[in-house]
């Protein structure tokens, strides 16, 4: 029992501090503590991610196969908890100035990242329901953290009904999984199958697959992803475009390979359609979008798709190519959102692009970073962006995916339409109302930050492929 627990102490160790400040909060400060939780919540996340990072080596296993530490676990959960800890620093200043802040807001994340760790580690069907359902519940509540807002209770309303649909279909698709294998272990599942799934067995696992695919908003399963990102604060919208998205791969890749990695050509070409669909859709609907928030959220929508790209080549490399990939794009949504927070008139938010127009002029450095975070966005060569998009395509043209790599060029070349078009505005367009400065010191420094890690990572990505490659070889065998 004691080796257990210390497969699962950083879990705990987060877990037992946000309920411990939960009530600690509740019964003294209370919305008083907010900016100090909001700080040693981070704190917290940056030093487990640390410790977590330089854990050791090795795979172990708690709960009889329940939990896995492995490469895999620890590189999700150490992305995971920096994503989650940056985006806590970024969105405070923001949600303190507009009277958003309360102190339940940085403990709902720390109980959403236990979730997401739990997820990246499950090795049974039970652990993988638990992890998703925690992480989800904390997130329908910071959806709709702006009570005086229609569209932020709509955002909330919207992400518990589809996230509930998607519950639904994930508990059927593993009921009848166990129901053919026996087992909810992984493992069990993987010898039950054999090498050749029983129909029964295959629908449980599309089942399976459009839960999560909900999760990382994938097409035909995005329609929740506009609307939330619009109507949630945002700092929460960066939150959901980051962490989760790390968490949800990292427990498809742990479901395909884990549990069904044994019959690849069967699911293979389902994430290929649902890679294909995201790409397109995310590439075609951003085009027509006016609010930036509303933009970001199709663009998340097509690198979900690019990402779903790696991990559909069935191979170590594609898992490897999804990890850098997700990587690369938490590290652009971060400097992107810091951008998005700082668009302000009147002390008031502004979402508009069209607001942006020859804001180089005011703001040359924060105009010249936000370009190389677009350009990257897009894949434009030879920021880091674009070598994430050439790991996935190669993974998929290895994988013997070659029309889906082909497909990925097309819906790349289609979607640097709408990122240019930022650029356009903020160099070229009309004279109009100009925007404030942004007033945060934090927020300069994250822009300026991951616009220099798309500049400068082109040299060894600060050993991320590296860290990538061990991760990826201790999922697949």
């Amino acid at each position: 029992m004691q080796a257990d627990l210390n497969v699962i102490l950083p879990e705990i160790v987060l877990a037992v501090y946000a309920m411990a400040a939960l009530l600690g909060a509740a019964y003294s400060g209370r919305d008083r503590l907010a900016v100090p939780l909001v700080w040693a919540t981070a704190g917290l996340m940056a030093l487990l991610a640390v410790w977590i990072g330089m854990g050791g080596a090795g795979t172990r296993t708690a709960f009889d196969g329940m939990i896995n530490d492995d490469g895999f676990a620890r590189f999700a959960k150490v992305t995971i908890l920096l994503a989650a800890a940056a985006v806590l620093v970024l969105g405070q200043d923001y949600m303190a100035r507009r009277g958003i802040l309360r102190f339940e807001y940085p403990l709902l994340i720390a109980l959403s990242v236990v979730g997401m760790m739990v997820m990246v580690s499950a090795g049974d069907l039970m652990a993988l329901y638990m992890g998703l359902e925690l992480q989800s519940l904390a997130l329908y509540v910071v959806a709709s953290m702006r009570r005086d807002s229609v569209k932020s209770t709509e955002a909330g309303l919207k992400y518990f009904v589809l996230g509930a649909l998607s519950s639904g279909l994930l508990l059927f698709g593993a009921s009848l999984t166990y129901g053919f294998a026996g087992t909810t272990l992984f493992s069990g599942i993987l010898a039950a199958a054999d090498g050749q799934a029983p129909v029964g067995l295959l629908i449980g696992l599309v089942l399976v697959i459009s839960g999560l695919a909900f999760k990382v908003s994938a097409v035909p399963f995005h329609m929740w992803t506009p609307d939330v990102y619009e109507g949630a604060p945002t700092p929460i919208t960066a939150f959901f475009a980051t962490a989760p998205k790390v968490a949800a791969l990292g427990l498809f890749a742990r479901v395909v390979h884990d549990a069904f990695g044994g019959v690849v050509g069967d699911w293979q070409q389902v994430l290929a359609a649902l890679s294909l669909l995201s790409m397109f859709l995310g590439a075609v609907a951003a085009i027509g979008q006016t609010d930036i928030k509303r933009l970001m959220a199709y663009s998340s929508i097509a690198h979900m798709g690019y990402a779903l790209m790696g991990l559909a080549s069935g191979t170590a490399f594609g898992v490897q190519a999804m990890l850098v990939y997700v990587a690369i794009y938490v590290a652009m949504n971060v400097g992107t959102f810091a951008f998005i927070l700082s668009m302000e008139r009147g002390g008031q938010p502004v979402t508009d692009i069209r607001s942006l127009n020859l804001y180089s002029r005011a703001e040359p450095g924060r105009a010249l970073a936000m370009l190389i975070l677009l350009f990257s966005l897009a894949g434009v060569p030879p920021l880091l962006g674009f070598f994430g998009k050439l790991y996935v395509l190669r993974a998929a043209y290895e994988g013997g995916l070659a029309w889906l790599a082909v497909a990925g060029v097309i819906a790349s070349v289609i979607g640097a339409f709408y990122y240019l078009r930022i650029v356009y505005y903020m160099y070229f367009g009309e004279e109009g109302e100009a925007l404030e400065t942004g007033r945060s010191p934090v927020q300069w420094g994250f822009l300026m930050a991951s616009a220099a890690v798309m500049v400068f990572g082109i040299v060894n990505m600060f050993g991320v492929e590296t860290m990538a490659q061990a991760a990826a070889a201790t999922l697949v065998h």
